[in-house]
């Protein structure tokens, strides 16, 4: 009786220390990335994709997102969607704007407003969404669709921390300062839990190194 009371206890623990094995690896794999330009910097508010992945929200069940205008700017000035979520754009300034919008994933204008406009907007295309307002020139926002759930944007650091549960992985990334076209994304593969590093093109100029020539000359180099 016993040895089968140990039997019994040896199995259970077992069971125990295997669902805690499934639980962890229910989790997956975690991935870092570090994104910067062409230069070596790096780069904030990169957004970054994974393709593969099945979206696991239905679209009644996404709140409504919110793209501000505050002191003549749209805030945030990146917005990040899912594909059929509602905006809604209040006006918090205490003057009116138009927004706009000609990009391909969703057209449309808010003509000259101030408050709450009558309705939000849906987004029920994929894609990149430049915003501009009709009076004022210097007002540039993004709204970001994405396709997946799965969608990340990098801190100011330019990292960002994926979650896979196996390889390889497909993703894109986009940024709003890059040199391709706004409506391009960047594809890349991702083999192994190793840390990644994605450089993606900017219209961002080199940084100057102020101190070069004086070090130079300093050093009589």
């Amino acid at each position: 009786m016993l040895e089968r009371a140990m039997q019994v206890i040896a199995k259970r623990r077992y069971l125990l220390v295997l669902g805690a094995l499934f639980s962890v690896s229910a989790f997956g794999n975690t991935i870092n990335l570090v994104i910067k330009d062409q230069h070596g910097q790096v780069l904030p508010n990169a957004v970054v994709e994974i393709n593969h992945l099945p979206s696991s929200k239905a679209t009644g069940n996404l709140p409504t997102a919110v793209m501000d205008q505050v002191d003549k700017q749209f805030s945030p000035q990146l917005l990040i969607v899912h594909q059929g979520q509602h905006v809604n754009f209040p006006n918090s300034d205490n003057i009116r704007h138009h927004v706009y919008s000609f990009s391909q994933a969703k057209p449309f204008q808010l003509r000259l407003y101030s408050g709450q406009p009558k309705e939000p907007i849906t987004f029920d295309q994929q894609g990149v969404v430049v915003l501009g307002c009709n009076i004022h020139d210097s007002m540039v926002g993004y709204i970001y669709v994405a396709n997946s759930n799965h969608v990340y944007t990098s801190n100011e650091q330019g990292q960002i921390k994926l979650q896979v549960d196996s390889f390889p992985v497909q993703a894109s990334i986009w940024h709003s300062l890059q040199t391709a076209p706004l409506d391009n994304k960047k594809l890349f593969d991702i083999e192994s839990t190793n840390p990644v590093s994605i450089a993606i093109n900017t219209s961002m100029p080199a940084p100057r190194n102020t101190f070069g020539s004086q070090f130079r000359e300093g050093n009589g180099q």
